[in-house]
């Protein structure tokens, strides 16, 4: 089964991408708190994708992803965030994509197929 870890410090975004993720067969470990992934980075090793917000208290998505990213390999982590206007700092950061919020019901199924197949999905907002 396809496994997801989603970071997000908002619980309602959180539980919104992890119920679209369910949709797809997708099981998710919620983390709110970023700063909990701290001494805990090995342990996410087994996911196939990562979400992360990008603005969140105590540790931001630029500093989980480097947090993480030594123990990931070439899993995808996605930037999805309401700061869609920060796609060239995501970019040049390493991200692998990033999606607006609020994510888009009828695109999700199909921006995560593109993802799982390692394609770029750089998208704004809805109107992309």
């Amino acid at each position: 089964m396809t496994s997801a870890l989603v970071v997000d410090d908002n619980v309602q975004n959180l539980r919104v991408l992890v119920q679209l993720l369910a949709r797809q067969g997708v099981q998710s470990t919620e983390v709110a708190d970023p700063r909990k992934l701290v001494g805990a980075e090995g342990s996410v090793a087994a996911v196939d994708v990562v979400f992360l917000d990008l603005e969140m208290p105590g540790m931001n998505g630029y500093q989980v992803k480097e947090l993480l990213k030594p123990h990931l390999g070439d899993v995808p982590i996605i930037a999805y965030t309401v700061h869609a206007n920060e796609i060239n700092a995501v970019r040049e950061a390493g991200f692998d994509g990033l999606l607006g919020k609020p994510l888009d019901k009828s695109r999700f199924p199909e921006q995560l197929a593109r993802i799982m197949r390692r394609e770029s999905v750089w998208e704004r907002n809805l109107d992309d």
